[in-house]
Parts: C-alpha cells; sequence; structure tokens
C-alpha cells in the first residue's frame, strides 16, 4: 500500500490547501506548518471579544467566535476561496472538526444542543454543488457529537453578493430574507449558528434575530474566520 501510494502521488500530488506545498503522508487538508501557524483567535474562551462587540446592540447572542483572523491576500483567504469556489468541501469539514474541539471545552459552547448553517438559497446551493457553511457545520457536529439542522432556518430568496457593501447596505440586504419552518423542536435549545466569514455580521445578525423568534432560544456564533478591522 506504501508503495502504491508514493506512485500514485507522482502523478496526483496531495497539496494543502492553504499554501500549497506537497502534504505528507500523515497529513489531511492543511500541511503541519499552517497547521500551526496560521493565525488563530482563541476568542472561544473570551467573554468580551472581538467578534462579540460587533453584534452588540444588535442582537441579543450568548457568545460568538471564529477560529482564524482574516486578512486580504493572506493564506486563510486562499484557505476559504478554496472551500467556496473550488469545490474543496473537505476544508469546512477539516476545520470544522477542529475548531469543535475547542468549543465543546469552552464554557460558552459545552451546552450547545443543535447546530445550524447560514442557508444558502436553494438556486445558489444548486449552482455552486454544496452550502460551505454547511459543510463546516458537519465538523462541528462531529466534534460535539451532535446533530445539524438544515430545515428549519431558511433564504426565502437570494439575496446581492455582499462583497463591497457597507455595514448598512449589507443588513439591507439581508434583513428580510431569512425564515422559520417547523421550529417548535427548538424551543429551550442552545443553537450554534455557523458561517463561513463575519465582517460586518449582517447576514449572521438577521438569522441569530429570526432564530430568537423560537420561545426559550438561547444562540451562539461560530465562523471559521472573521474580518476584524
Amino acid at each position: 500500500m506504501s508503495y502504491f501510494y508514493d506512485f500514485f502521488s507522482l502523478f496526483f500530488p496531495r497539496i494543502c490547501s492553504s499554501c500549497e506545498n506537497t502534504l505528507l503522508k500523515h497529513e489531511e487538508v492543511l500541511c503541519s506548518y499552517c497547521l500551526h501557524q496560521l493565525p488563530k483567535t482563541h476568542f472561544y474562551s473570551e467573554a468580551d471579544n472581538p467578534v462579540c462587540k460587533i453584534f452588540w446592540g444588535r442582537v441579543n447572542i450568548h457568545h460568538a467566535s471564529s477560529y482564524y483572523f482574516f486578512a486580504k491576500g493572506s493564506r486563510v483567504q486562499h484557505l476559504l476561496h478554496q472551500l467556496k469556489y473550488k469545490n474543496k468541501k473537505e476544508i469546512g469539514i477539516y476545520t470544522g472538526k477542529l475548531f469543535g474541539l475547542d468549543l465543546k471545552n469552552s464554557e460558552f459552547y459545552s451546552d450547545v444542543d443543535i447546530i445550524i448553517p447560514v442557508p444558502l438559497h436553494p438556486k445558489k446551493q444548486s449552482k455552486r454543488g454544496y452550502n460551505q457553511s454547511e459543510m463546516f457545520a458537519l465538523g462541528l457536529a462531529e466534534s460535539f457529537e451532535i446533530k445539524i439542522d438544515t430545515k428549519t432556518l431558511i433564504r426565502t430568496y437570494a439575496s446581492q453578493t455582499q462583497t463591497k457593501k457597507s455595514r448598512f447596505k449589507r443588513w439591507e440586504n439581508v434583513k428580510e430574507i431569512f425564515a422559520l419552518k417547523n421550529y417548535q423542536h427548538l424551543t429551550d435549545k442552545h443553537i450554534l449558528l455557523v458561517d463561513d466569514v463575519v465582517t460586518t455580521g449582517a447576514t449572521l445578525e438577521a438569522c441569530a434575530a429570526m432564530l430568537l423568534n423560537i420561545p426559550g432560544s438561547k444562540v451562539s456564533i461560530a465562523t471559521i474566520a472573521c474580518a476584524i478591522k
């Protein structure tokens, strides 16, 4: 098997999804260097971290955190681009597994009951083939050993891209495009709402506000990366 692997790798090398160097046999998705050097936030252990502050005065979330810091031109941006546009679904699952191990041991997330990814409109998901936030949710769910819910929070119509929009324009773009469907099973539950990246927080705010209409619900947020200015 080792000989076959070495021969196969000559023609189809596995590469790191962040730096694109060749992966060693024991490495998965990320090389050892990127695994340890990509800029982690460690916000999951901080009560008033910068991601939480994004939502202050806007929506009453329990806690919010991101795994990595995002910067333009960085390896984290490249990683997210591969996940979102290059069909590298394994990136979302892998980072979800890693982040989930941290989150489930945090006092803020230890009692999470269910994970809900920010939904894509069905037409957009059909075109892309998958929802990148759902891939992240699958990895988190594996580490938490709980289920994900992709049926309750729905996107009622496709919004325009959020790229290059101001905070107000982003909010105007998403404030009325989410809805709840058959939500009774989420009564009194701690919901972990997840997305790939948070910038202004407009999309996550709109989703969280909708989920908080569920009686007794508590909402926390987790993303792969945050663009904190």
